[in-house]
């Protein structure tokens, strides 16, 4: 189903009544001072960056007279005694090292008040969000800087209906959708009432560094230099794109498993499902006439889940990036002109090639080749799952969320759960309109047509 998103008025900017100055939180109680090294996934050059979310909170009225701002401005404080680095500042060593000192400076907060309703962001709270330069702080050092700056910045902005919003700008290299949400969850628990997170955060960012010796066992081409140019014509172009959101249903998702072999539809995950009709769909609506041209699709593989899932595991706490990337190469002629079940078994298969020995292999490559940046061509379909992250059911007290999830819309494709039995995928583009029964792409005229 294709959501469309209500227009707001232009001067709801004007309609923000008071954001007061920043000030900092710093851990409620005494914390260690000592230099801690992030992991070599984590100080990869893709991460270096700050990263805003958000979350919609609806009037609660078991809560009336409660203010949200106090409630979670001294959760806040009482989490970081426990995770204690994220009130630190962010250092960088020999040869671009990135590790955390752990100053207990504190995080910024501000609280503000916002003369609106959740009902003037539409129907379907979704990003691009109206005026959230608003909603959340951007100081002028975080365009540039990850180095010497604090870590978070968490915005509460209460709203006339009684509701709020969260907002929180992350340095992406601290923790990834997991990691966030365990933080979270941490603030929301002792919001409730917990003295203590339930589950107590590990660093251990030592588990994904460079093994001694390094070990390079794949080919890797999504870590190395690409030779063709980003103008080069052999790689599919979004710039004339659009954007769109679409949510589905288990009704949708049962329609694209009719699509498949009886033994593929059983055997596929919905994410593998719904990944292989986009980015057929999406490379379909590219309009384009040379069957040779290459269609890329990249997505993270984690060494918390599925089969790069590491053994031993992880220990539960630990909130560091646990993801590196994957590729997968074809073309337009391949994707467009095979049946559908080609594609799907292109993305099983490279999911299973997708083993602890090739997460091992990519932090050993990004270890001993000076931390070279993942390369993606022009045009590549990215897509993540984060239905497994938990800041979906974040509850501060008033209960879960309208939305959880990114503030900003991505140049990639992203894949979010929403608290309906749904999976929600946002993508920075419409790359495919399908009808309401049959889901089968509507794709007009085109040079190269699709075989079901």
């Amino acid at each position: 189903m294709l959501l469309r998103k209500s227009s707001l008025s232009s001067a709801l900017s004007m309609m923000f009544k008071v954001r007061s100055p920043a000030k900092i939180v710093a851990p409620a109680g005494p914390t260690p001072h000592e230099l801690k090294l992030l992991s070599d996934i984590d100080d990869q050059p893709g991460l270096r960056l700050h990263l805003p979310l958000v979350q919609f909170y609806s009037y609660n009225p078991s809560m009336a007279r409660k203010d949200p701002v106090r409630i979670i401005r001294e959760a806040l404080s009482k989490a970081l005694v426990f995770y204690y680095p994220l009130a630190g500042r962010l250092r960088e060593g020999t040869n671009g090292k990135l590790m955390v000192d752990c100053t207990a400076e504190g995080v910024l907060f501000i609280e503000a008040d916002a003369d609106v309703t959740l009902d003037q962001f539409g129907v379907d709270i979704m990003p691009p969000f109206p005026c959230f330069d608003e909603l959340l702080y951007l100081a002028p050092s975080f365009d540039t800087r990850i180095i010497n700056t604090p870590l978070l910045v968490i915005q509460v902005t209460r709203l006339k209906c009684g509701g709020f919003i969260f907002a929180i700008r992350m340095n992406r290299t601290m923790f990834d959708g997991a990691g966030l949400g365990l933080f979270l969850n941490a603030i929301a628990e002792i919001a409730r009432g917990a003295l203590k997170p339930s589950i107590t955060p590990v660093w251990c960012r030592d588990l994904l560094c460079a093994r001694d010796p390094p070990r390079v066992t794949s080919l890797l081409p999504e870590y190395q230099q690409q030779q063709q140019s980003v103008h080069d014509h052999r790689t599919l172009s979004s710039s004339k794109a659009c954007k769109g959101y679409f949510f589905f249903g288990p009704k949708e998702i049962d329609a694209l498993r009719r699509l498949f072999p009886p033994h593929l539809a059983h055997s596929s995950s919905t994410f593998e499902v719904l990944t292989a009709f986009l980015w057929r769909c999406r490379t379909a609506a590219m309009d384009c006439q040379n069957p040779n041209q290459e269609a890329h699709l990249m997505y993270p593989v984690s060494a918390c889940f599925g089969p790069a899932r590491f053994n031993p595991l992880l220990p539960e706490g630990y909130y560091g990036n646990t993801f590196v990337g994957l590729r997968i190469v074809s073309t337009v002629g391949m994707l467009c002109g095979h049946p559908l079940s080609y594609v799907l078994e292109l993305v099983k298969k490279s999911k299973k090639e997708a083993s602890e020995e090739y997460v091992h292999s990519t932090i050993d490559r990004l270890a001993t080749k000076g931390r070279p940046p993942f390369t993606s061509a022009p045009g590549t379909f990215a897509v993540s799952d984060n239905t497994k992250y938990e800041f979906r059911d974040v509850n501060f007290r008033w209960g879960k969320p309208l939305y959880s999830g990114l503030a900003e819309s991505e140049k990639a494709g992203g894949v979010h759960g929403s608290d309906r039995p749904k999976i929600r995928f946002d993508f920075d583009e419409i790359w495919v309109i399908f009808g309401p029964t049959s889901m089968q792409p509507e794709l007009g005229s085109k040079p190269i047509k699709p075989t079901q």
